[in-house]
């Protein structure tokens, strides 16, 4: 780590240019700042400075991924050691990797190409600490300490305490939908290359970004770009109708589908930044006012989904029906 008296905690672009250029032995000349992530040209390569809030174990796996995955032939973002040949570089107290970023940065990711890639890789006993097949129980955990941390620091926010029970009651539904599947996995549900969060358009520097990477049902990446692309104003019921055709998901996948559509990682993944100061509160409007709307698409997808295998309903979604 640099010493404060050589550096004084300058976390100013100049400031972290100088760093990067000492860890790294660069030359380069600056540096952007992107709250907190650091992005820089050299040698016509483009790079990103970003904190790593992952555990050492989860560190080696990646990198084995990562190797694993350009055997195979899928170009991803390279993690790149600093001069002391460590891929973590603490700076004030915060831990970054270096993403050396492969070109064409922008070219989108369909929901085809998203299965041949994932089908490349699945998961072994090598690579445990990176599963996060216990939907359940980390939506429970989650929810429980939103609860607390509204209750203790949320009192100021008024869109947030009109609208957080409403969304509360959705991850509750979707827990429910969890535990109560009532089909059996089966050798078809098998857990592969997924990722903690997916977006809708599925641009290549964020999903070749091995920073991201765990393993998880194919179904996880299929349910969040279906659900970011109806909050990006695309056509997320015909997504959703080319993914029943090309997946093959059993009953039990379809199940959960339902429930990862159900639960609202959208809003709570707005929320967070909103309570840790990287957004203002009123960055949630848009998602609360699409509350309605996003009714009628799950009402929608359970009937399309229902044309697959039987899945339960949610009385309240579906009482029109």
């Amino acid at each position: 780590m640099l010493k404060p008296s050589v550096f004084s905690y300058d976390f100013s672009s100049d400031g972290m240019k100088d760093i990067i250029n000492y860890y790294y032995n660069l030359n380069i000349q600056a540096v952007e700042d992107w709250d907190n992530l650091f992005t820089f040209t050299w040698n016509n390569n483009l790079f990103y400075l970003v904190p790593f809030n992952r555990s050492q174990k989860e560190l080696r796996e990646l990198l084995e991924i990562n190797q694993e995955l350009k055997q195979k032939g899928l170009q991803t973002h390279d993690l790149i050691a600093n001069k002391f040949g460590k891929i973590l570089t603490n700076i004030y107290e915060v831990n970054y990797v270096l993403l050396k970023i492969v070109n064409d940065q922008d070219e989108e990711y369909d929901l085809k190409d998203m299965k041949n890639i994932t089908e490349k890789l699945v998961l072994n006993t090598n690579k445990s600490y990176l599963y996060r097949n216990i939907w359940s129980e980390l939506w429970s955990k989650k929810i429980d300490y939103l609860e607390y941390q509204v209750h203790e620091l949320g009192k100021d926010k008024k869109i947030i305490l009109d609208s957080f029970s409403y969304y509360v009651g959705l991850g509750e539904n979707a827990i429910s939908y969890v535990n109560n599947n009532r089909y059996q996995k089966g050798a078809c549900d098998y857990v592969t290359l997924s990722h903690r969060r997916i977006s809708y358009p599925n641009i290549k520097l964020n999903y070749l970004n091995p920073l991201s990477f765990i393993f998880d049902l194919e179904v996880r990446d299929v349910a969040e770009y279906i659900k970011s692309a109806f909050f990006y104003e695309a056509e997320a019921l015909s997504y959703l109708k080319e993914a029943l055709k090309i997946y093959f998901f059993s009953p039990y996948s379809l199940t959960l589908l339902y429930a990862r559509l159900l639960y609202p990682s959208y809003y709570f993944d707005l929320y967070e930044k909103v309570m840790n100061n990287q957004l203002e509160e009123e960055s949630l409007i848009p998602i609360i006012e699409k509350a309605e709307a996003y009714e009628q698409f799950l009402k929608d997808a359970y009937i399309e989904i229902s044309k697959y295998a039987s899945i339960d309903n949610v009385f309240w979604i579906l009482k029109e029906l």
